[in-house]
Order: C-alpha cells, then sequence, then structure tokens
C-alpha cells in the first residue's frame, strides 16, 4: 500500500498566525489558525481533520466486514466528534464519539450495532487513536 501524505505550514506566533493545509491528492487546500481550533473560526482545525479521516476511514471498514459477509451495503455515514480538552501539558484529545446509520436492508440492528463494534475496534485510525481516552459508537440501522 502506498504511502500518503499532508503538508501543513505555520507562519507567526499561536495567538496572531495562521496556516494552510494540503493534501497529496490536491482536492483539499486551505487554511487553519488558532481560533478555529479552540473557539469558532472560518478555518479549519487538526481535530476536525481527525475526525474526517476517523470517519472516512470507519465508514470504509464497515462496509468492508459487511460486504464481506456477502450482506448489501446501501450507505453507511458516520459522524466523529473530537473532544479536546485543556490540560498541564497541554490541549489533548480526550474523547471521540463516532455516530453512524447504516441503510443495510438485510440485518436487523442488533446485527448492524454488532458490526458497528467490530468496526470500531479494527478501523485502521481507531487503532492509530489508541490512545485517546474514550472512543465512543452511536450506531443505528435506518432504511
Amino acid at each position: 500500500m502506498p504511502t500518503r501524505y499532508a503538508e501543513a505550514v505555520w507562519n507567526g506566533s499561536l495567538r496572531e498566525g495562521s496556516g494552510n493545509i494540503k493534501l497529496e491528492s490536491g482536492l483539499l487546500d486551505t487554511g487553519y489558525d488558532r481560533v478555529s481550533r479552540f473557539e469558532t473560526g472560518d478555518k479549519t482545525n487538526p481535530e476536525e481533520l481527525l475526525g474526517a479521516a476517523h470517519a472516512s476511514c470507519y465508514a470504509m471498514f464497515l462496509s468492508a466486514l459487511l460486504s464481506g459477509d456477502k450482506i448489501t451495503v446501501n450507505t453507511i455515514t458516520t459522524r466523529a466528534d473530537v473532544t479536546v480538552t485543556p490540560g498541564d501539558g497541554g490541549p489533548t484529545i480526550t474523547e471521540i464519539t463516532l455516530t453512524v446509520e447504516g441503510d443495510v436492508p438485510e440485518i436487523d440492528n442488533a446485527k448492524f450495532v454488532e458490526y458497528a463494534e467490530r468496526a470500531k475496534a479494527g478501523c485502521p485510525i481507531s487503532k492509530a487513536l489508541a490512545s485517546v481516552q474514550t472512543i465512543n459508537l452511536n450506531a443505528k440501522l435506518v432504511s
């Protein structure tokens, strides 16, 4: 499998500075700053990007588990809420909540939740984020 990269440039101090993030694919080239990270701003931030990576990886992995067992998947929609908490050693990601809904017509909700839990444990980004204190999961089958 290939190695992927993203590039981030930061200019200036934390308080007054800002940066730019670019993806290897060229599909994202956008700004990020302190205000958008710790308050409310109009740029992106590392936690939002981490949430996007986690949500997309999780959705793909759950789909792979289901389809690998010959279960038809119409749609998997995943949201990742990433919580940053201030601490003595600096800000820390303390919690991630994955909220997933699946349009998977061949199974019931209990079976969907079972697959969802397996995906949470096996998703490569979940594994990479094992140091996060809490990764919650809310799973619901929709039709």
